[in-house]
């Protein structure tokens, strides 16, 4: 990213401990279900069979639960906030689906960075965000810990991350 002309470069120095963003919303359509799951193979009836899944405790259809993980993860890429930070994805952790995401529903993100460390290369840190998925009411549909490996401005000593 350019910023007057000069090249501002955005490093694992430039998150805090509790900086916390929120992207926008983005409506999961019934489409969207239906198409990852034929990306996936993942026809499970209770998100692709209307009558099966009126039969269950949910009593109509809901998104797959890797589909609402997907749309997290997106939404905060198309937010922008890592800018060119991030290296590469190291885990992601704790990963818990709180409530049914339905057709219909606007899910956007709520990101909270949780810790800093070093990393094996000198020239990286580990970043490590909370992840909360809201739907539209204010609820938690899903969390996670999002671990990655981000460049670093200043090169520090080795650890063992």
């Amino acid at each position: 990213m350019s910023v007057g002309g000069t090249e501002a470069v955005k490093t694992i120095e430039d998150f805090q401990v509790g900086e916390t963003i929120e992207t926008a919303g983005r409506t999961v359509e019934m489409s969207d279900i239906l198409t990852f799951a034929g990306l996936t193979g993942d026809h499970y009836p209770l998100h692709v069979n209307e009558e099966y899944a009126r039969t269950t405790q949910f009593g109509g259809r809901i998104a797959h639960g890797p589909l609402t993980f997907a749309f997290a993860v997106g939404q905060v890429a198309l937010h922008g906030w890592y800018g060119d930070a991030i290296v590469a994805l190291k885990e992601c952790a704790s990963l818990r689906a709180t409530a049914p995401v339905r057709p219909g529903d606007t899910l956007r993100v709520r990101a909270t960075v949780v810790e800093v460390t070093g990393a094996r290369r000198p020239e990286h840190g580990t970043l490590h965000v909370d992840y909360d998925v809201l739907n539209q009411q204010d609820t938690s549909v899903m969390t996670f810990r999002w671990i990655m490996i981000a460049h670093r401005r200043t090169p520090l000593e080795a650890s063992d991350d």
